[in-house]
């Protein structure tokens, strides 16, 4: 099963997932970190998420680019975070896929999905704010809103987190039937 939570900056979608993944049970978690940690701040936000994670029986795998080599124990819950640093560093890392940043990220999302009980996606709304960009910053919201849109077909839950409280924009869970909008 595949849940793709979205949802804006320190917007509780972090701490949602978390929640959601320890809700599938006993099975073996594990946590695929995407951010590179290339200055103080990046570090800072690693090190805030690992004390979120710490004691809930999360086993930590970084995972920077090439997404469909690692491998995982089958029938774990894995909760991967988040795309938006996974799809900028395929683009921008010299071990990344660069204009090919979509299929290598879409073959690693269904890797993953393959091996797994229960996939959890993390993924960032980065498009709202109307601001002029670069052309390179333009191509990673092509990338990523791709990723998005590929991901939010495929999972049978797309969960958007607004001031801590999901709001379900797609769930086939309960009834085997899509079902959108508030669903709370």
């Amino acid at each position: 099963m595949l849940t793709v939570i979205t949802g804006g900056s320190a917007s509780g979608k972090s701490a949602y997932a978390e929640d959601l993944v320890l809700s599938w049970g006993p099975a073996q978690r594990l946590y695929v970190a995407t951010m590179y940690p290339f200055d103080k701040e990046s570090e800072k936000r690693i090190a805030r998420h690992q004390e979120m994670r710490k004691g809930k029986g999360f086993q930590t795998v970084e995972c920077y680019t090439g997404l469909e080599w690692i491998q995982v124990p089958p029938g774990a819950n894995i909760l991967l975070e988040c795309m938006s640093n996974l799809a900028a560093n395929e683009m921008f890392q010299e071990s990344g896929a660069g204009e090919k940043t979509v299929e290598a990220v879409m073959r690693g999302v269904c890797h993953l999905e393959r091996q797994a009980s229960h996939l959890c996606v993390v993924t960032n709304e980065i498009f709202s704010d109307c601001q002029p960009y670069h052309e390179e910053t333009k191509r990673y919201q092509q990338y990523l809103g791709e990723i998005n849109c590929r991901m939010a077909q495929m999972a049978q839950q797309v969960v958007e987190v607004v001031y801590g409280i999901p709001l379900y924009r797609k769930n086939t869970v309960e009834t085997g039937t899509e079902r959108s909008g508030n669903l709370l």
